[in-house]
């Protein structure tokens, strides 16, 4: 298999979507001996902490190493109470999870010798030893007292560890699962009422589908008028996915790269510009507003490079390549996102590439992009350039494991030549 592009990407796991409806699958596989669970609290994921040199690996839990935590049984297709299972064919009620903390099946790891099609008795397995490879779940402990279960389950150090900093050296696979294990426990942990009509939501489809309580066939709603999620499809009951274009802007001989400095961060870092695509726009549009607002400068020749899923919480990165005229003025006063935003030509950024602090970020410093994210605040913030201490790289960039740091390194180091022709690994022009 070709490896991933983007960290957080390539995610491998067979996510059987037909089967989240199967209460009978689902809670067959949560009973597997090889199934392992994920865990979650506040975004933040269990790790295990080697005792040689601190570094921290994602934590895989059985579940019986959970099993006191989980709730009563059934863990899926639950009745009106506690112990009751779903009447069959009861669609408020497919693979329901009305009680206990958020628990989310993510799919089966299958063995490398599988086919990539299940087989017959793999569409609707009903016995343990139907299923074939690794099933894996997602579970939120975020209002939930571990206590000593924790030092119970496991002889190494658990601890719940600032995400971003904790994944840089995971494995693609441990990356991948905690990508979409984060985000499906944080669009659950969100949506606690139903945007139609303001009743409480649960969990349906094994957590990737939520149910409005007014539905269930024992709510009492008197005179109230159905809720329109009983009717039609409707985006709101499903996991969802916010598109962000993020766009590394070439000067028109390819030799310099427009960057900006986030009015939220406090240190000399900086960045390709991004921004949500909006309603009724294309890739392409979004890109040349997204410029021309945060910078002023206006860009062409847009092309798609690549996406990365970013799990904080749930956006889709859509990275792209675009040229614009660097005699025009940079203005950065009309959105007021950006603190500073300039051109840094090829040798400058190769300067911070090659400096072993030039795409280090530090823990403590992900809480300014955490606040840079925060799109309620459009407010700039006056204060100096930071300055760069010495032993420091003039100014720093973000790691690959982020898809602007692709974006800027791959232009750097000369292996994208799409936009002045030759051979290009870009996509095309959008």
């Amino acid at each position: 298999m070709t490896p991933s592009v983007h960290f957080y990407g390539g995610n491998t796991l067979n996510r059987l979507s037909w089967l989240r409806p199967n209460a009978t699958f689902v809670s067959t596989a949560l009973q597997s001996p090889q199934t392992r669970c994920i865990v979650f609290k506040a975004g933040e994921p269990l790790v295990s902490v080697q005792p040689e040199g601190g570094l921290k690996t994602l934590a895989k839990l059985t579940t019986d190493d959970l099993r006191p935590v989980l709730g009563d049984e059934p863990f899926f297709g639950q009745g009106q109470n506690p112990g009751e299972h779903a009447p069959p064919d009861t669609k408020p009620l497919e693979s329901a999870r009305l009680r206990g903390p958020n628990l989310v099946f993510l799919g089966v790891q299958e063995p490398e010798s599988e086919l990539s099609l299940p087989s017959t008795e793999f569409r609707n397995p009903t016995k343990v030893e139907d299923i074939h490879g690794t099933p894996y779940f997602a579970f939120d402990a975020t209002d939930i007292a571990l206590g000593d279960l924790l030092s119970r389950v496991s002889a190494q150090q658990l601890e719940f560890a600032e995400p971003r900093s904790a994944t840089a050296k995971w494995t693609p696979f441990d990356a991948g699962l905690f990508s979409l294990g984060r985000t499906m426990i944080d669009w659950l942990g969100r949506r606690k009422f139903c945007p139609a009509c303001g009743s409480r939501t649960y969990s349906l489809w094994a957590g990737w589908k939520l149910g409005c309580s007014s539905l269930l066939p024992w709510a009492e709603n008197g005179d109230k008028r159905p809720c329109p999620s009983s009717v039609g499809l409707n985006n709101y009951v499903h996991p969802r996915t916010d598109a962000v274009v993020i766009t590394a802007v070439l000067d028109e001989t390819g030799n310099r790269i427009l960057l900006g400095r986030n009015v939220s961060y406090t240190l000399a870092f900086y960045s390709t510009l991004a921004g949500f695509l909006e309603p009724g726009e294309s890739f392409e549009d979004a890109v040349k507003r997204e410029i021309w607002e945060e910078s002023g400068v206006r860009v062409h020749a847009v092309r798609y490079h690549s996406g990365q899923p970013w799990p904080y919480p749930a956006n889709l990165m859509i990275g792209c390549y675009a040229s614009a005229d660097s005699s025009q003025p940079i203005r950065t006063d009309l959105d007021n996102e950006l603190e500073d935003a300039k051109w840094f030509t090829r040798e400058e950024v190769l300067a911070v590439l090659a400096h072993p602090e030039g795409t280090n970020i530090r823990r403590r410093e992900y809480k300014n992009f955490d606040e840079a994210q925060d799109q309620s605040t459009k407010t700039a913030t006056a204060g100096a350039e930071p300055q760069a201490p010495s032993d420091l790289p003039a100014f720093r960039v973000p790691p690959k494991s982020a898809i602007a740091g692709v974006l800027i390194s791959q232009w750097a180091r000369g292996e994208v030549t799409g936009l002045g022709g030759g051979t290009s690994t870009l996509k095309g022009k959008i």
